[in-house]
């Protein structure tokens, strides 16, 4: 039998970067292949090239046992290669069914859309891949995981049996990822043949059938599951062992860095996305925020550091009142930032290195003097940040997108806690960093923790919350519902409490 996807000798080069060299990679039908290695070990170049967003500058792609070249998307979906993005691509206003045929519309007559030609194409697809939707349904009323299979649905609609997914559990709950595998085994029981990219080594040694690791470029092995463990695909990965969130040692204070007291925010179309939100942040502790996305954290990490107005409450910040001060102030009274997406408020990724690690702190020393910017002063920081925090690059002249997500990642917590905050606002530290790189974030928290620094952590990361959390406060409706003890907490446990099957804890 041919393979499904069969690379040969794939090699992309970027200016001072070779992303994939000379790697081989063979796919068989109907197999779930997962791909592994660190941040810059070139697993996103090479499925790009394969999805035909990128061109490769060598090698040749065949798809089942036909040489093609893939241009654009478009080639590869007629190909029969669909791809699911790690960020969602569905417009939240429309309905399922429109999702689903946006930009392959079936079409009547005079170029109306057949929407009952869709529908039942829909329904089609739905029972032959087990994947149950309501056509009806609103994106915005729904959960992530049944985003995800919407995501999925949007690919086969489109006729492919090959699909490639992207981070599939970055943002799913332990009961989201256990329906997740249980649809990736269906279709794979359906003939369709599924690559994806995971970090979490335990994911992929539970529902992968192969497993091909990169390492610099290349490809370096490719095992079945049950001849490796995760510590074994770590070392193949990073040379390291599989590192471990878990935190060792108490050292909160008595004195308060952060409290919210009564916080509200109401958006435009009067939705209450944080209600009545109350709570404390000490020094040297570490406050994690649990949810399922969409349920108020993202605005509550905005309201707190001025992105988003405050309807309602109070924000004290070492006693002072910042509920209305502006962002800058904020920042420089010593409000730390990560955000939770890297790329539209972290970076500025056309820019020099040097440019993005003085965003945010662009009015201060070292980067500015008086009203100036000051370009040595920049420079020589960014050098100390690349040294200390292992932002691997050749120079801090290199534009910002030329680094790994795990180096972007890198930077702007070296930038944050290079300046020495009171309180660190950590939304997603971690998302879609390889293990190397998450165990350096860690490291770095866990350091700035022990000398005192208050850390309002959210994340997506069970293990991470409860590694890294003196407490764990849940988060649903734009509520604070339950305070929980990390350890006594397992990640399905939280996951219980996330999705409202848990019991409600006590207030704080």
């Amino acid at each position: 039998m041919p393979y499904a996807i069969e690379l040969t000798g794939i090699t992309k080069r970027f200016p001072g970067v070779v992303a994939n060299e000379q790697v081989s990679l063979a796919v068989e039908v109907g197999e779930i292949h997962a791909i592994c290695g660190e941040n810059g070990a070139g697993k996103s170049t090479l499925m790009k090239i394969l999805y035909g967003m990128q061109p490769a500058d060598e090698g040749a792609i065949r798809v089942f046992d036909k040489e093609v070249h893939l241009g654009s998307p478009t080639d590869a979906i007629a190909a029969g290669i669909g791809m699911v993005h790690q960020h969602f691509m569905l417009a939240d206003q429309l309905t399922v069914l429109e999702n689903v045929i946006l930009g392959a519309e079936p079409t009547r007559s005079a170029g109306r859309i057949d929407f009952a030609r869709a529908r039942a194409h829909l329904r089609e697809v739905g029972q032959a891949y087990g994947l149950t939707v309501d056509p009806d349904d609103r994106v915005e009323t729904l959960e992530v995981g049944e985003r995800q299979r919407v995501e999925i649905i949007k690919v086969l609609f489109r006729g492919a049996r090959i699909l490639i997914l992207d981070e599939p559990t970055a943002v799913l709950v332990p009961q989201e990822v256990e329906e997740l595998f249980r649809n990736l085994r269906g279709l794979k029981s359906a003939g369709t043949t599924i690559i994806f990219i995971d970090h979490k080594l335990d994911e992929v040694l539970e529902v992968a059938d192969t497993i091909t690791v990169l390492r610099q470029g290349r490809s370096v092995a490719t095992v079945k599951p049950g001849d490796v463990t995760a510590p074994d695909l770590a070392e193949l990965m990073i040379g390291s062992e599989l590192p471990t969130a878990q935190t060792i040692g108490v050292t909160v204070t008595d004195e308060v860095a952060l409290e919210v007291k009564g916080l509200t925010v109401v958006e435009e179309d009067g939705r209450v996305v944080v209600d009545d939100v109350s709570l404390r942040v000490r020094r040297g502790e570490v406050l994690g925020i649990a949810g399922v996305e969409g349920n108020g954290q993202a605005e509550l990490i905005a309201a707190i550091i001025g992105t988003a107005a405050a309807t309602a409450g109070t924000i004290l910040f070492l006693g002072e009142d910042v509920t209305h001060a502006t962002v800058r102030h904020r920042r420089e009274a010593g409000i730390g930032y990560i955000p939770h997406d890297r790329h539209r408020e972290g970076l500025l990724l056309q820019a020099p290195l040097w440019e993005s690690a003085a965003l945010g702190h662009q009015t201060r020393a070292p980067f500015a003097k008086g009203l100036f910017v000051d370009r040595a002063g920049a420079r020589e920081r960014t050098e100390w940040v690349r040294r200390e925090f292992d932002v691997r690059t050749p120079s801090v002249e290199v534009a910002t997108h030329a680094l790994s997500g795990g180096n972007q990642q890198k930077l702007i917590v070296g930038r944050e806690l290079a300046a020495e905050p009171a309180v660190l606002l950590a939304a997603h530290p971690t998302r879609g960093i390889d293990v190397g790189a998450q165990a350096a974030v860690w490291d770095d928290m866990r350091a700035a923790r022990a000398a005192g620094l208050a850390t309002l952590l959210v994340s997506a990361d069970l293990d991470e919350l409860i590694g890294l959390s003196d407490t764990i406060a849940v988060m649903m409706r734009g509520r604070l519902v339950a305070m929980l003890d990390p350890a006594t907490l397992t990640a399905r446990e939280l996951g219980a409490h996330m999705t409202g099957a848990g019991v409600r804890g006590d207030s704080r």
